[in-house]
């Protein structure tokens, strides 16, 4: 039997002070009051007997018993969070819950999304965006259904499952007329004197740039811009010289109708997998499941279109 003193309401703080790190800011986010957030936190430490937070840092971070419980409690939830939504069945259940990653949002989920409409005119789609840690949270927690982009890094994949559609590369994307398209003998190194945009701290990419900047010897630079948003990046790059690190399906169409171009570089020690992230051991729900059938066949046209 679980110990009767842990409530959800335990869980649930929990979680939020996990996802949002900070005790003030998950008191806020539940409604609640910061010193009933961290009695709420202290009551289920007592129960389970194991620190959750080490609370010695400016925000927040889960202790390695905290982690180990971290995954298990936010299956719990989702899994409990699905079960009450099919039970009630009606509207909870025509909704598809999307977490996108910035590539696939502009590339594969338009037109999956179009198709799905057309199919199942009945189902609504919520579709979320932002950084892959963030967004594996809100899986986890049940938030969203699934995740679909590139494959987080194996430690983060604990009780979650990928699915492979495709594979995607990092490129360089620059402004129609950049000085570097006609450069002679191009190679990485040509950039150094280049303002770049980064792919932000934690996003799935960035180790894959980062190790390529210092294979060619290019080291960090003061102006450089650190940036998730594509509609930034496409403004910026075309109205100045600066080289945009992006994943290849985020200006697909950029560059297919001329507005930017790519410098000519090998990248493909930056391809990975790109599909769908879910919780392991759950099985989705109709309305998933007929998603993310949409979605492999606008990957497959994908596929056979490259």
């Amino acid at each position: 039997m679980i110990d009767p003193r842990i409530k959800i309401r335990h869980i649930a703080c929990f979680l939020e002070v996990a996802r949002l790190r900070s005790v003030g800011n998950a008191a806020e986010a539940l409604n609640i009051s910061q010193p009933a957030a961290s009695k709420t936190v202290q009551e289920l430490e007592e129960v389970l007997g194991g620190v959750l937070f080490d609370r010695s840092r400016r925000r927040l971070a889960l202790t390695p018993f905290g982690e180990v419980f971290y995954r298990y409690a936010s299956t719990s939830i989702a899994a409990l969070r699905q079960g009450i939504e099919a039970a009630r069945g009606g509207q909870e259940a025509a909704l598809v819950k999307i977490g996108a990653l910035p590539s696939v949002s502009a590339r594969i989920l338009p037109e999956a999304v179009r198709r799905f409409f057309l199919a199942e005119p009945g189902i609504n789609n919520r579709i979320i965006t932002g950084p892959n840690s963030y967004l594996l949270s809100l899986l986890r927690t049940g938030d969203v259904d699934l995740i679909i982009g590139r494959m987080a890094e194996p430690e983060a994949m604990l009780g979650l499952s990928f699915e492979h559609l495709y594979s995607e590369r990092v490129v360089l994307a620059v402004r129609p007329d950049h000085p570097l398209l006609s450069a002679r003998d191009f190679n990485l190194g040509m950039i150094e004197g280049y303002q770049r945009l980064m792919p932000t701290p934690g996003s799935v990419i960035r180790p894959l740039v980062q190790r390529m900047l210092l294979a060619y010897g290019i080291g960090p630079q003061s102006e450089e811009v650190e940036t998730v948003s594509n509609a930034f990046g496409r403004a910026y790059v075309r109205r100045s010289d600066a080289v945009w690190f992006i994943s290849e399906g985020v200006v697909a169409d950029d560059v297919a109708e001329g507005y930017l171009r790519l410098l000519a570089v090998d990248m493909s020690e930056t391809q990975g997998p790109v599909g769908f992230t879910t919780q392991a051991g759950t099985v989705p729900g109709l309305a998933v499941t007929a998603f993310m059938q949409t979605v492999r066949d606008v990957a497959a046209d994908l596929r056979g279109a490259d």
